[in-house]
């Protein structure tokens, strides 16, 4: 028998001033069951970075040929694909030809290894952003997210705030590779 996934389920007052964006989101997250709660953290915040109308969580780690997220067009192009982790620069060359931009969360203990050996290859591609998140900070940020969440989410000058009512923390992406 299949384990099935972990849903989480997130309440959160996302207030984005980088990008003009207040919302309040209900988002259902599926941890795929060899997922770590870290990876499934990143993922949420990937999400606020990038909220806009249409954007979706994928069926991620259990299909090949889709990102973590996604964004569609109306007439159903790919306008944002969104990997989290540390993919390979084969991968990002195939999105890249799918969808009109591709961005990259890395984080982990290894992505500054990851990215001294790929990032020569993957700066090669155009359409390519990747960013890295702080490990520390991904797993104190993993602690925010229960089954049931209710979060708060600030995005200032590039910075996330995220806080429930008894913890906050602040997770400071670092640009990697951006878009001329």
């Amino acid at each position: 028998m299949a384990l099935k996934p972990t849903i989480y389920k997130a309440q959160v007052e996302l207030a984005d001033s980088d990008r003009h964006v207040y919302d309040g989101l209900a988002l259902t997250i599926a941890q795929h069951p060899s997922e770590t709660l870290e990876r499934t953290t990143a993922r949420l915040i990937a999400f606020l970075l990038n909220s806009a109308d249409g954007l979706t969580f994928t069926k991620g780690l259990s299909t090949a040929d889709e990102p973590d997220l996604w964004l569609h067009s109306d007439s159903g192009e790919i306008e944002q694909w969104i990997e989290v982790g540390q993919p390979e620069e084969p991968r990002l060359r195939k999105a890249s030809g799918r969808a009109a931009r591709v961005k990259v969360y890395a984080f982990g203990r290894s992505a500054s290894t990851w990215w001294k050996l790929n990032g020569d290859a993957i700066s090669a591609l155009d359409k390519v952003e990747v960013v890295q998140f702080d490990w520390d900070g991904i797993g104190e940020a993993s602690k925010l997210l229960q089954r049931h969440s209710k979060l708060n989410a600030s995005i200032v000058g590039g910075v996330v705030y995220l806080s429930d009512d008894n913890h906050s923390v602040t997770l400071e992406p670092a640009a990697l590779k951006t878009l001329g």
